[in-house]
């Protein structure tokens, strides 16, 4: 049994439907912007950097991140990594982001793309594990979806253990070993009709109609892509109040895990 197999599994369905929307999907299409928007605050494309991606799901971030550097794939689920490979994506490995299979301080960057939020994952520990192969200086980008009285159908689809504010994310950064340098909501401008969608599942529909990326929004599609794409250009100068996800950035802090040489004891880095 892998570590941390404890997590509770994704509906293998949603691998297929996110698969087959990620490339396309306004949803995806506008929040990759806005990451690239934050990521670029900090780093430029072709920096060279060792990145892992924690959580990595089908795969469409490891072709994105793949512009900053070389770049690591992990997640627990077998049916996410066999649509890695579909991809072409050869640098992954199986195991729980509570274990990670790596030596101390192997990657300049670490992205976790609503991930933490799974039943069974312990998120400090999690985050722990994250400060550990990093790199003094190293950084995580984090993205979780926010506020738990929004819970809808796609979390229920997708074992959605927990959503957060951005204070509680911050504490548990900061308990994590982390020094916090940015810190914003994301999915404002939507964030009402959201709510209205929310509050409609649970009082009108039937609670086991299709999960959020499987809705089919036909000629609405490009607005709603465009309103994250706005966002995208605001969240550069601008922390957002609220918003349907809480994205950050966080420095490990050094004071908090010192550097510890290489010891050859040290299990080999997977990959």
């Amino acid at each position: 049994m892998l570590p941390g197999r404890e997590a509770k599994a994704v509906d293998p369905r949603e691998y297929d439907i996110m698969y087959r929307a990620e490339q396309s999907h306004w949803w995806y299409q506008g929040m990759a912007q806005i990451t690239r928007s934050i990521l670029e605050i900090f780093y430029a494309p072709g920096s060279g950097l060792s990145i892992l991606d924690a959580g990595c799901g089908t795969g469409a971030g490891l072709l994105f991140l793949s512009q900053y550097g070389s770049v690591t794939g992990l997640d627990i689920s077998p049916h996410a990594l066999r649509y890695c490979a579909e991809r072409g994506c050869r640098e992954v490995a199986r195991a729980s982001v509570m274990a990670l299979p790596f030596q101390e301080g192997s990657f300049d960057l670490v992205t976790s793309f609503d991930i933490l939020y799974f039943q069974g994952i312990r998120d400090e520990t999690a985050l722990q594990e994250t400060a550990r192969i990093l790199r003094p200086g190293g950084r995580l980008l984090l993205r979780v979806p926010a506020f738990d009285w929004l819970r809808g159908t796609h979390d229920a689809r997708v074992s959605t253990a927990h959503r957060y504010s951005s204070r509680e994310l911050s504490d548990k950064l900061v308990k994590g070993g982390f020094e916090i340098e940015f810190m914003s909501y994301a999915n404002t401008i939507l964030f009402p009709l959201a709510v209205l969608k929310r509050f409609t599942e649970r009082w009108l529909l039937n609670p086991q109609q299709n999960s959020d990326i499987a809705v089919n929004v036909g000629v609405f599609s490009g607005l709603l892509r465009s309103c994250l794409v706005l966002e995208s250009k605001l969240v550069r100068f601008w922390r957002l109040p609220f918003g349907l996800s809480v994205v950050a950035v966080a420095k490990k802090n050094g004071s908090v895990h010192p550097s510890i040489p290489w010891s050859p004891l040290a299990p080999p880095k997977a990959g």
